[in-house]
Formats: structure tokens, C-alpha cells, sequence
């Protein structure tokens, strides 16, 4: 339920609440009044009395005590009934609160839900996309000593390179495109460029070599080479040894 429905449901709700108190107060301050008459009616009867106590007969004592006591029980009558106009006010009242914390209550909930499932979909993406990451760097971490020889899959996936359909459709890709394109900063980087693997990429079957994995277009070549192969570094020192 959208914010608007919440708010358009609570004013028509309240819509009367006013017309609601209002008659209330009138009839509270109504019975008020009339209170006050009933207690200067009292004071006048009370009055009376004592003036004229002795001279009155026994029935008429009595009739005059009882004019005071109905008086008084009118008084009662009076004030129960505005207590009674008072605690249905405040239940009006009271009632509208309620159902305002409610709504507030359930518009807290459904804003919460609808903000934990954006925040888990997108931490789930980026929890997805690390994962990969690190399975890839995972992946290409365990090719490094125990290499053996040129002929296993360089970092980069590239099965559909030996596809013929899809070799012709795909673009070759250049250095320059590389070094243009966003680098994740944890990615690895390889080959004598220092730049992340993209493309053809021969390893090097030296398996203490430091860099392992390189570009064709870095090590000058267009295919892959028969045999093993050594990297332009590995070659050097292999003849100063």
C-alpha cells in the first residue's frame, strides 16, 4: 500500500472527527450549565431551609430535604453523563491515534521489506560478482607452480575463440581496447605490460616463471607455438646460465 492510499484512508477516516468533538463539547458544556443551576438551586433550597427549620412542620422538613436531594441527584445525573461524553471523546480520540500508529506501524514494515529486498538483490549481485572473481583468481592462482607446460587454458576463458561462426563475428581485441576499458583494481595483471589478461595469452614453460601468462602481441606472436615455449625473460636467463 503506497504512502498516498495510507494518508487518503486516515484523512477520510478523520474526515467527521471534528463535527464528532464538537458536538461533544457543546453537550459537556450544556451539562456543565446545567449543573450550575442545579447547584445554585441547591444553595437557594439549602438557604430556605435553615431560615425556616423551626417553623416548618415535620412533612414539611421532609419535603423540602427531599426538593435538595433530587437537586442533588440531578447534580449526580449531570456529571455522570459528562463523564461518561468525556471517556467517549477520548475513545474517539484514542481510537484515531491508534489506528495512526498502525498504519505507520505496517508503512514502517513494508518500506523496511521493500528496502531489505533492494539491499539483499543488490549485495546478492555484487556478493555473485566478487564470488566470480575470486573463483577466476582462485582458478588461475593454482595454474602458477604446477604448470607443466604451455598447452593448459591461459587466465581468460576462451573456448569460443576456436568457434569458427563466432570467431568471425567477435572482434579482435587490441591493447589499446584494454587499456581503455574499466579495471577492476583487484584484478590480476600479467605478461611484460602489467596488464590484465585479454586475448590470446600463451604461458610460459618455465614453472618458476614470476609472470606465467602473456599477451601474443607482447611476446611477437600470431600463433601458438609447437612444443614448449619460453618467455622472452625465462630465455635470457636460461642463457646466462
Amino acid at each position: 500500500m503506497a504512502t498516498a492510499i495510507y494518508l487518503e484512508h486516515y484523512l477520510d477516516s478523520i474526515e467527521n472527527l471534528p463535527c464528532e468533538l464538537q458536538r461533544n463539547f457543546t453537550l459537556m458544556r450544556d451539562l456543565d450549565n446545567r449543573t450550575e443551576e442545579k447547584k445554585g438551586e441547591i444553595d437557594k433550597l439549602a438557604e430556605e431551609y435553615i431560615a425556616n427549620v423551626k417553623n416548618l412542620a415535620s412533612a414539611q422538613r421532609v419535603e423540602h430535604l427531599q426538593k435538595i436531594q433530587n437537586a442533588y441527584s440531578k447534580c449526580k445525573e449531570f456529571s455522570d453523563d459528562k463523564v461518561q461524553l468525556a471517556m467517549q471523546t477520548y475513545e474517539m480520540v484514542d481510537k484515531h491515534i491508534r489506528r495512526l500508529d498502525a498504519d505507520l506501524a505496517r508503512f514502517e514494515n513494508e518500506l523496511k521489506e521493500k528496502l531489505e529486498v533492494s539491499g539483499y538483490e543488490s549485495t546478492e549481485g555484487r556478493a555473485l560478482k566478487k564470488g566470480e572473481l575470486r573463483g577466476l583468481r582462485e582458478k588461475r592462482g593454482s595454474r602458477g607452480r604446477g604448470r607443466k607446460g604451455s598447452d593448459e587454458e591461459p587466465p581468460k576463458k576462451k573456448k569460443i575463440k576456436n568457434s569458427p561462426d563466432l570467431s568471425d563475428a567477435l572482434l579482435p581485441m587490441q591493447p589499446s581496447d584494454v587499456l581503455d576499458m574499466p579495471v577492476d583494481p583487484n584484478e590480476p595483471t600479467y605478461c611484460l605490460c602489467h596488464q590484465v589478461s585479454y586475448g590470446e595469452m600463451i604461458g610460459c614453460d618455465n614453472p618458476d616463471c614470476p609472470i606465467e601468462w602473456f599477451h601474443f602481441a607482447c611476446v611477437d606472436l600470431s600463433t601458438k607455438p609447437k612444443g614448449k615455449w619460453f618467455c622472452p625473460r625465462c630465455t635470457q636467463d636460461k642463457k646466462k646460465k
